[in-house]
């Protein structure tokens, strides 16, 4: 089974199954189950919602707590802590689409970095930036410690085992869950990664990247997302009249050692909104340069 077959079964299996891969390409084990602590069901969108005249019902787009996590062969507990990347889809996707799509169960296998990436579901098949419950006070920590446990009873890390670094990875709608959860999560998250998905909220944006002087942010963005890139010269306004250095450049200009000088990075792509995570990776691109995750050897 190549991983793009493994990744078929995980789209028609059901939850609580885990599938591991065993014969040329990597290998990758991935743990499907329910959550309470997803976006939804919440209070605010029972009644579906509507958007351009278009309505959402809630049992096909609100329902949905799926979460999946997906564990690379060469997954190790280091000092008893796991470091996690999470990735949150934008709109008219899930966490199926959007895993199978932008490639991101390669990438990261193939950045061979020591972590587990973690896709939760949000609205499901819909346009709407909404988090849901993932928006209040603590909900995240408590969807963060349903994924330790899961992994614990799998027996994929030790029972003693803690959260390490958290990476916070989304595309175009993924933008609002993201800031909620930074500003409302109850956690310590180390580094955010945008994919054409600054439309708004840049105050709990920078808000976060002022709290501490490790946390790093990237966007990469386009003209063609819909508003990015004004969100994105207005942000880059903003920090320069609060003297936050940043580093501005295109994405054909893109090198691993503009990434590690600075902490805030700013890059424009000519390509299409939906092109830009993959085909090159972007995604593993930039986990091969993120500094809070170990690379295996």
């Amino acid at each position: 089974m190549n991983l793009s077959m493994l990744i078929l079964v995980c789209l028609c299996s059901s939850p609580g199954t885990v599938w591991a891969q065993r014969d040329n390409t990597p290998d990758i084990k991935a743990i499907r189950f329910f959550s309470s602590f997803t976006s939804f069901p919440d209070s605010k969108r029972l009644n579906g919602h509507t958007h351009d005249s278009i309505f959402y019902d809630a049992a096909s787009h609100y329902m949905d707590s799926s979460v999946n996590v997906l564990v690379p062969g060469h997954f190790k507990t280091v000092g008893n802590k796991v470091d996690i990347v999470f990735w949150f889809h934008g709109w008219h996707n899930n966490i199926d689409t959007a895993l199978q799509y932008f490639h991101l169960a390669s990438q990261f296998v193939q950045a061979k970095r020591n972590a587990v990436l973690v896709l939760a579901e949000s609205a499901k098949d819909a346009a709407d930036s909404y988090g849901g419950k993932l928006e209040k006070d603590s909900v995240f920590s408590w969807l963060l410690n349903d994924v330790l446990n899961h992994l614990k009873k799998q027996k994929i890390i030790p029972a003693q085992c803690q959260i390490g670094n958290i990476i916070l990875a989304g595309h175009s709608g993924a933008y609002r869950v993201i800031a909620y959860m930074l500003q409302n999560g109850g956690v310590e998250v180390q580094q955010v990664l945008l994919f054409d998905a600054l439309y708004s909220e840049t105050d709990k944006y920078v808000d976060w990247i002022k709290k501490d002087e490790k946390h790093v942010f990237t966007h990469l963005f386009t003209n063609k997302g819909g508003g990015t890139d004004e969100v994105s010269v207005n942000m880059m306004a903003d920090l320069k009249k609060q003297d936050i250095p940043f580093s501005f450049s295109e994405e054909h200009d893109m090198k691993d050692s503009g990434l590690k000088q600075q902490r805030i990075n700013f890059i424009h792509s000519t390509r299409a909104h939906n092109d830009i995570i993959f085909n090159p990776d972007n995604f593993r691109f930039f986990l091969e340069n993120c500094s809070f995750l170990k690379k295996i050897r």
